[in-house]
Parts: C-alpha cells; structure tokens; sequence
C-alpha cells in the first residue's frame, strides 16, 4: 500500500468507526446477544400479561354488567351472588374491584348492613380517593346508620361535608347531627345542626335543620 493510501485510511473517520465497532462486536457479541434475548423475553412476557389482563377485564366488565342489571331489576339477592363471583375470579381486574361496591349496594337494599359494611370496607381498602372513593365512604357511612354503629358513622358524614354539591353537604351535617342525638350527644347535634344552618342555608334542608334545633334545646 502507498503512503498516500495509507494516510487516506488512517484519516477516513467511517474506517475508523466500522473497524472500533467490529472490535466491540468481537469482545461483547455474547453479553449483546444475552442481553437482546432477555429484552426479547421480557417484551413478550409484558405483551402477553397486557393481553390476559385485557381479556380478564373483558369477561369481568361483562360479568359486572350482569349484576348491575338485577341490581336495578332490585333482585338484590341474585345480583350481590354475582357481583360476589366477579370479586372473587377477577379480583385484580378494575371490574373486579368495582363488584366490591356493587356487592355492597345490593347487601345494603337487601338490608343486610353487616355484609355492605364489610363489601365497602374491601373496596375503600384499594380506593380509597377519587369520586368512587367518596362515593364508597357515602355508602359506607349510611350502612353504619342503618346498622346501628353511629359513633362510626359520624366521622364519615364529617370528612364528606364539602366533597360534593351543597345540598349533600347539608345533607351529611343533618346525618351526623341524626346519629348524635341517638347517641345521646346533644351538644354535638346542635353543632352540626347550626353550621348546617350557618354555611348551607340556601338548601333545602336548612328549615328542617332550625326545627331539630329547637327540639333538642326542648329536650
């Protein structure tokens, strides 16, 4: 080879470039070649998993359907059966979860509080926030009326006072003020009673609200 042909290889920067990268290819084409069979594996692992969970949501989303439909059909004891079978096969799905509330909706009509309150508390367990998440603790906390716990429901009508519209707020204080004076806490009933008045005066349920007021000072 010439001088003049060698320094045109020595300078040719693509010459270079091609004869590092077949270095690199002699020392590592093993670790390359395990390291593209693992991405390989784990892509196809994540696409099929993707797949199967697409498919579980499919059936339990139908499923669900299902006992949402006796539940409107107020077959309450057929629809809590099913909404419990969606829970317990597809419980990792959305629907799955999903079944827990509607397993509790359809106990409570079917006024078994102990079963709605244990339903809601699974589902507020892994959805806790959100407009289902207070929408679970609204539910929740008119099954601990029903069932007698007032102490717990209490709390519950206090958190969700300015979750949603302004008449539900007046309702949540008339709520809280109701179990406080069956459980004998005067005081406390009247609190709720007169913020209902004070901050929700507008609703509908501000009269009845006055009335109650007076009613307990009678007491």
């Amino acid at each position: 080879m010439s001088l003049e042909s060698r320094r045109a290889h020595l300078s040719d920067p693509s010459a270079e470039w091609l004869g590092n990268l077949t270095s690199f290819w002699d020392r590592n084409q093993r670790v390359v070649l395990g390291s593209a069979a693992v991405l390989l594996v784990v892509a196809a692992g994540t696409f099929f998993t993707m797949r199967s969970r697409a498919t579980q949501e499919e059936a339990a989303s139908g499923r669900l359907a299902e006992a949402d439909l006796l539940f409107w059909q107020g077959d309450y004891p057929r629809a809590q059966q099913v909404a419990k079978e969606v829970a317990q096969q597809y419980g990792s799905t959305p629907s799955g979860l999903d079944a827990h509330r509607l397993t509790g909706d359809a106990a409570y009509w079917a006024g078994d509080f102990k079963t709605a309150a244990e339903e809601y508390q699974t589902y507020l367990a892994r959805q806790k926030n959100g407009v289902l998440g207070n929408a679970a603790k609204r539910s929740l906390a008119y099954t601990y009326e029903s069932g007698g716990q007032l102490a717990k429901a209490v709390p519950l009508y206090d958190q969700l006072v300015g979750v949603f519209d302004r008449e539900s707020s007046a309702e949540f204080l008339m709520a809280g003020a109701r179990c406080e004076a069956g459980l004998h806490q005067k005081a406390e009933a009247i609190k709720r009673l007169q913020r209902l008045g004070d901050e929700f005066g507008d609703t509908s349920l501000a009269a009845r609200a006055r009335e109650m007021i007076g009613e307990l000072q009678a007491r």
